[in-house]
């Protein structure tokens, strides 16, 4: 069991390089990539405050029942169990990011967050570069698409960050339907980098948020998610860019309410 696993492994690893030479010249926009949602949620902080983006109830909520509230939200906001480094070992190309400042922190961090916060944002990429070093042919595209608390200086501090850790590895904005597999070997990039903010404009290797829209069915009707995802397939693929299909079920109010103490994976997941 274990060897078989370890070839699984091996094989989603280096899944692009793998493929046919029929198909290294074809668009990316034309090829289904599998991706993960809240990507950086497999470490959620209990300790951590409550992120900015949440609601006041929200935040009146923790202050009043503390610990025992972040552990339940915690239930509901992970979204995924592996780290970057299984989630790529595992064929995942696409990572959905979310960016915070954190209130009254010193050293002035990123984080990732949702609802509560994360790892820190310097510490995700070196591991996602990592993984790039050991295979070459592999490429990802980071989603910067919520940011939170966060001024123009922090904007900065993100854009050098990227240029630090990826340099050019890199595929500057160019059109859509440019970018193949084969295209980006020959130039040795890696990395496309979306981000949904007026900063995309001014920097050459951002590429605009409206590249990579992602459609939300907002349902925990699965009959309506599949009819919503066959829609915006239809309509997206006329635009020619990049997008994301949410193939995902999101819990009302009253759904957390109801399975409070259960969490996600137990309420949604298996629907």
């Amino acid at each position: 069991m274990a060897s078989s696993q370890g070839k699984n492994e091996l094989r989603f690893a280096d899944w692009m390089a793998a493929l046919p030479a029929s198909i290294h010249r074809t668009p990316l926009t034309n090829l289904a990539i599998p991706g993960s949602h809240d990507s950086f949620s497999f470490y959620i902080d209990e300790a951590s405050p409550v992120g900015p983006e949440q609601p006041e109830t929200v935040q009146n909520f923790v202050s009043v029942f503390g610990t025992v509230a972040k552990k339940l939200m915690r239930k509901w906001l992970a979204t995924q169990t592996m780290n970057f480094t299984s989630q790529l070992e595992s064929g995942i190309r696409y990572f959905d990011l979310r960016i915070s400042t954190k209130p009254r922190d010193p050293d002035n961090e990123l984080y990732f967050a949702h609802g509560l916060f994360s790892a820190k944002v310097k510490e995700g990429l070196e591991e996602i570069n990592a993984f790039l070093a050991d295979h070459p042919k592999e490429v990802v595209f980071l989603d910067f698409n919520h940011f939170y608390g966060m001024q123009k200086y922090h904007h900065e501090k993100l854009v050098q960050m990227l240029k630090d850790i990826y340099g050019n590895k890199m595929c500057p904005a160019i059109f859509a339907h440019e970018v193949s597999l084969q295209y980006l070997w020959e130039k040795e990039h890696q990395v496309l980098v979306f981000y949904h903010s007026p900063v995309a404009l001014e920097v050459p290797f951002l590429w605009p948020g409206q590249m990579m829209p992602a459609p939300w069915a907002n349902t925990t009707d699965p009959e309506k998610l599949i009819q919503f995802l066959q829609a915006s397939i239809t309509e997206r693929r006329k635009k020619g860019s990049f997008f994301i299909s949410q193939v995902v079920l999101t819990p009302k109010a009253s759904t957390v309410v109801k399975g409070v103490a259960s969490g996600l994976r137990e309420t949604i997941t298996e629907r």
